[in-house]
C-alpha cells in the first residue's frame, strides 16, 4: 500500500509541474527548458528557510513560490524579446545557470553534498509524518493548484493568452499587451512549479542539485507533449502516463542495468510517434509547431 501511496504522491507533484508548464507551452505557445530551475528554486528556498530560520511549512511554501516567481520575472523580461528558437536557447541558459549556482554555491546549498534532514510539514500544529497523511496533503495542494489554474485559464487573462498563442499580431491589433501577458504567464508558471519543489523536498527529506537538471526539464516537457497541452486534461494524462510507465516496466523483469535505457527509448519513440501522427498529444488540443 505504501508503494501505491508513493506513486500517487509523485503523480500529484508532477501533475502540478505539468499544469504549470502548460501555461507556457499550451496557453502561451512558449517552449521553455527552464522549468526544473523553478522547481529547484522552490525546493531550496523553502528548505533553507525551514532549516536555517525555523520557518513553518506554509510560510516557507509561500516564500518558495515568491522566489521562483521573481526568478521567472528576471528571466522572462529580457528573454521574451527573443522569438522561437532563440527564446528556447535563452531558457536553456537560465536552466544551466540555476543548476550551476545550486551545484557550486556550497556555502549556501551544500552543492553536490545535498541537504539532508529536511523536516516534515507541520500545519497548524499537526505534523504530517506518514505516507497516507502526506498523500492527503499533496492531494489538497494539487486540488487548490488545479482550481487556481482552471479559474485562470477560463478568465479573460487565459483567453488573452490563447489569442496570443494563435496570432500575436491579431492580439496586438485588438489592444492586448502581448509582452506583459507572456511575462505574467512565465511568472505564474514558475511560481506554481515551485509548489512542486517544496512538496518534493519535504517528502523525500533530502535534495541535491541533480534533481533539478536539464534532464528534469526535458522530462517535464515530455509529460506535457505526450499528454497534450492547451487544456487541463492533457498534462494530467501525461503525468499519470509518464509516472506509471516506469513502474509497469518493472514487472517485465528487465535487468536493472538496461531498464533505464529502455525507458528512455520508449519516451523517445512516443515523442516521435506523437509529433508525427498526433502532435496535440494523447488528450491535448494545441499542436506545438
Amino acid at each position: 500500500m505504501n508503494y501505491l501511496f508513493h506513486i500517487l504522491i509523485m503523480i500529484c507533484i508532477y501533475g502540478i509541474l505539468a499544469l504549470s508548464l502548460n501555461l507556457l507551452v499550451g496557453y502561451s505557445g512558449l517552449l521553455s527548458l527552464a522549468h526544473a530551475a523553478f522547481y529547484g528554486i522552490g525546493a531550496y528556498t523553502a528548505t533553507l528557510l525551514m532549516m536555517k530560520l525555523g520557518f513553518n511549512f506554509l510560510p516557507a511554501l509561500l516564500c518558495g513560490v515568491v522566489a521562483a516567481g521573481i526568478s521567472g520575472l528576471l528571466i522572462a523580461y529580457p528573454s521574451l524579446r527573443l522569438k522561437d528558437d532563440y527564446f528556447v536557447l535563452a531558457s536553456l541558459g537560465f536552466q544551466l545557470i540555476a543548476f550551476s549556482i545550486l551545484y557550486n554555491w556550497i556555502g549556501l546549498t551544500r552543492g553536490p553534498y545535498g541537504i539532508p534532514g529536511i523536516p516534515r510539514p507541520t500545519i497548524f500544529g499537526f505534523k504530517v509524518d506518514s505516507l497516507p497523511l502526506y498523500l492527503i496533503l499533496c492531494a489538497v495542494i494539487f486540488s487548490l493548484v488545479f482550481l487556481f489554474i482552471r479559474l485562470l485559464c477560463e478568465s479573460p487573462f487565459g483567453r488573452a493568452l490563447k489569442a496570443v498563442r494563435e496570432d500575436e499580431l491579431a492580439a496586438e491589433a485588438l489592444g492586448k499587451d502581448v509582452p506583459n501577458l507572456k511575462i505574467w504567464a512565465f511568472v505564474i508558471g514558475g511560481g506554481l512549479a515551485a509548489v512542486s519543489g517544496v512538496i518534493y523536498a519535504s517528502y523525500v527529506t533530502y535534495i541535491d542539485p541533480t534533481s533539478f537538471t536539464l534532464d528534469e526539464s526535458i522530462f517535464i516537457i515530455a509529460i506535457v507533449l505526450i499528454g497534450g497541452s492547451g487544456n487541463l486534461k492533457g498534462p494530467l494524462v501525461g503525468a499519470v502516463f509518464m509516472i506509471t510507465l516506469p513502474e509497469v516496466l518493472r514487472f517485465l523483469g528487465l535487468p536493472s542495468t538496461i531498464a533505464p535505457n529502455v525507458r528512455q527509448m520508449i519516451y523517445g519513440a512516443l515523442l516521435v510517434f506523437l509529433m508525427r501522427y498526433r502532435p496535440q498529444g494523447l488528450a491535448g488540443e494545441y499542436k506545438l509547431e
